[in-house]
């Protein structure tokens, strides 16, 4: 792998939405790279809550204090889009013990895929190791408060979102 790989780092996900967690561990991954790439991912197979278009827009809101940080939604496999955008790094959360199995199959499948690639994992801060954009969907389905897991565009998109298609 080359230098120039290494200091681009993609953190892909569905973000459906993204949240606190998850603009931690940006925070945290950004000083690490000269250029690290939020990949929103379509996930058609996961049913997401939010258009593509809104989750990567939403994200961009999120992260915009990062100059270096940019966000791109992506509809192939991850292995593509990795080699598309010239990353020689994978980001990826872990909550908890529990996050542990299902990611290390993904990193083991990519070191498989694109063998180039490394995968870093880093944990968010205590406060948002709860934080799942699963619950925080949920919350906002049945009308709950999630101004403190989310950013407020996030919330509001979230509220809008289930004023116009209530389940």
């Amino acid at each position: 792998m080359t230098v120039a790989r290494n200091r681009i780092a993609v953190y892909p996900g569905t973000f459906d939405p993204i949240t606190n967690g998850h603009i931690d561990l940006v925070d945290r991954a950004a000083p690490l790279f000269e250029r690290l790439i939020i990949g929103v991912a379509e996930s058609p197979g996961k049913g997401p809550a939010l258009p593509l278009e809104l989750r990567v827009e939403l994200a961009r809101q999120a992260v915009a204090h990062h100059s270096h940080v940019e966000v791109r939604g992506f509809d192939c496999l991850l292995a593509h889009f990795v080699d598309k955008v010239g990353a020689g790094v994978l980001l990826r959360g872990l909550r908890a013990v529990s996050d542990f199995e299902y990611e290390f199959q993904l990193a083991s499948m990519n070191r498989h895929l694109i063998p180039e690639v490394e995968t870093l994992f880093l944990t968010p801060a205590e406060q948002y190791g709860f934080i799942s954009s699963s619950l925080v969907r949920e919350i906002a389905r049945l009308g709950g408060d999630v101004s403190g897991f989310v950013p407020p565009a996030v919330a509001a998109a979230l509220q809008a979102q289930w004023q116009r298609n209530p389940r």
